[in-house]
């Protein structure tokens, strides 16, 4: 197992400044690979080897409120909407001259490479995304769903609640760990390991991104007017047309829909591949070689 990244860079792209692993020949194609909550870049340590081996330039950011990514301004509202985490996406790759790339990830990072897909096509040659179409709306969270499916938000409920902000707060490591075993309750992960990504949520915004985030998504929290628009489009659920492979942990804890409740919303070349093992929610550091193997094949979709 992986346990270096190589030499983190920082770069100015849109309201952050961005902290970033960059890795492989400049050259080759690019591989965009964008982490979840409460994980971190370090999800990918060893899907990149994989990947420049291969010949691809793999780029792996910090989200907002992670790591050593940062907002450029004190007054910048921080902001955890799903649309503001994909213009971050865009503005990193505009930042970096990359026009178009392939885009991977689970968990945020699924959804935010899915937004991606769905509103920039022209940026995203190729999509691998775990758990297949995360986009979803404050809307679509008002309708209650079944009690053992409301039982894995839990910790939706409890962010809704100031006691919820104060607890994540107080006790941010031993919360993130408990989601790990909830979410991964096969993947047997050591100190070292959960340490070595917990350094991240030092990020002194890491607190507010999170409980914003899912405050947002419930309506108890307000957005910033200039996503609103991008917001309602993904609130219709586009389709996602570039060629696309969705993966499934068959040990995922966290609540995700069945494969067939979302194959209809990716119109272009589409595989799913279930995933087993007792393989859970962090899929890129539970599976990497399945993990890397799907952004090898959605290229080679692309391509045909």
């Amino acid at each position: 197992m992986g346990t270096a990244l190589g030499p983190l860079k920082q770069i100015d792209a849109g309201v952050v400044n961005v902290g970033y692993v960059e890795a492989g020949l400049s050259g080759g194609p690019t591989v965009i690979l964008l982490h979840g909550w409460p994980y971190d870049i370090h999800s990918y340590v060893d899907v990149i080897p994989l990947l420049t081996s291969a010949g691809y330039h793999v780029i792996v950011p910090y989200l907002r409120g992670y790591g050593t990514t940062t907002f450029l301004s004190n007054e910048t509202f921080r902001n955890g909407q799903p649309s503001a985490l994909a213009l971050d996406a865009i503005a990193l790759m505009d930042a970096l001259r990359i026009d178009s790339a392939i885009l991977a990830g689970f968990d945020w990072g699924a959804r935010t490479a899915d937004i991606v897909a769905a509103l920039w096509p022209q940026r995203c040659r190729a999509l691998v995304s775990v758990s297949g179409y995360l986009i979803g709306s404050q809307d679509a969270n008002k309708k209650p769903l079944p009690p053992a499916a409301e039982l894995q938000w839990w910790y939706q409920y409890y962010f809704a609640t100031e006691r919820g902000g104060l607890g994540y707060r107080q006790y941010t490591r031993d919360f993130n760990k408990l989601i790990w075993q909830l979410a991964s309750p096969k993947w047997q992960f050591d100190d070292a390991t959960f340490d070595r990504t917990a350094a991240s949520f030092d990020n002194p915004d890491h607190v507010n991104i999170v409980i914003h985030n899912y405050r947002w998504r419930l309506g108890l929290a307000q957005g910033e007017s200039q996503y609103d628009e991008l917001e309602q489009r993904l609130a219709k659920g586009p389709v996602i047309t570039v060629p696309t492979i969705t993966l499934e942990g068959d040990a995922n804890g966290a609540f995700h829909p069945p494969a067939s409740a979302y194959a209809g919303k990716f119109s272009g070349k589409y595989e799913h591949r279930a995933i087993r093992g007792g393989i859970g929610h962090n899929l890129p550091q539970e599976a990497p070689q399945a993990f890397a193997q799907a952004i090898l094949d959605v290229d080679r979709m692309s391509k045909e």
